[in-house]
């Protein structure tokens, strides 16, 4: 049984793009505790190696958030993933209990996103959502985009902005490894040897930031900048 919620978000240099982030979350948080007031929820941004004002934006927000610089994705998740356990073992929550919910700096996730892992949580170990890119005027782009993302339950795409799973799967599988790119993929693929629980769906959708250049070389961002060149 799920009784606490803790939401992993790595962050470097994201002092324009992660307001709209932490809204979006603590909306979603929101609508959680009105579900479930029974539930512990709590958000951890890791500021890795920032260098701007991501730091003053995430203590406006009067959210917690742990300070690394690996510059690697992987290993900020996984530091962000550690913190939620401790936590969650101070708070007398085993990691069988705790779900960890992870998306990006520059994503907006929908009011429903952790109603919706919660209840899925209930008989699954991991859930797969859907990313969309937001704020993409390329009418063309977009289309080619649409193109090549099938947006509906039973999907084949992995994106770590848009990841649930329970923690004490997440330890047993040795947790997101410290690499600078696919970390959310090569999770995903250990998860899935390791149990039938899992299910990738539609339902929790999360806009991710449709900027050609992104923090991490062959993520998202590299993705559209790549298909962008194709389209012409």
């Amino acid at each position: 049984m799920i009784r606490a919620v803790h939401v992993v978000i790595p962050a470097r240099d994201e002092e324009a793009l992660l307001p709209r982030c932490l809204l979006s979350v603590d909306r979603a948080r929101r609508v959680l505790r009105a579900c479930r007031p029974d539930l512990l929820i709590d958000v951890t941004v890791v500021l890795d190696g920032c260098a701007d004002g991501s730091a003053d934006v995430v203590e406006a927000a009067r959210i917690g958030s742990l300070v690394v610089d690996h510059g690697l994705v992987g290993a900020a998740r996984h530091a962000g993933v550690s913190r939620a356990v401790d936590a969650a073992a101070e708070s007398g929550v085993a990691a069988d209990d705790l779900w960890v919910a992870c998306t990006d700096a520059d994503s907006v996730v929908p009011p429903h996103w952790l109603v919706a892992q919660v209840g899925l949580a209930t008989t699954r170990d991991l859930v797969i959502g859907t990313v969309e890119p937001i704020g993409l005027a390329d009418t063309a782009l977009l289309e080619a985009w649409r193109e090549r993302h099938e947006l509906a339950e039973g999907h084949a795409h992995v994106h770590g902005a848009n990841l649930g799973f329970r923690a004490s799967t997440y330890l047993a599988v040795g947790g997101f490894r410290a690499t600078a790119l696919h970390e959310d993929v090569d999770l995903v693929r250990r998860i899935r040897a390791h149990t039938t629980r899992w299910v990738a769906t539609d339902s929790t959708r999360v806009g991710s930031s449709a900027r050609g250049q992104g923090r991490t070389p062959g993520g998202f961002a590299g993705f559209l900048a790549t298909l962008a060149d194709e389209v012409g």
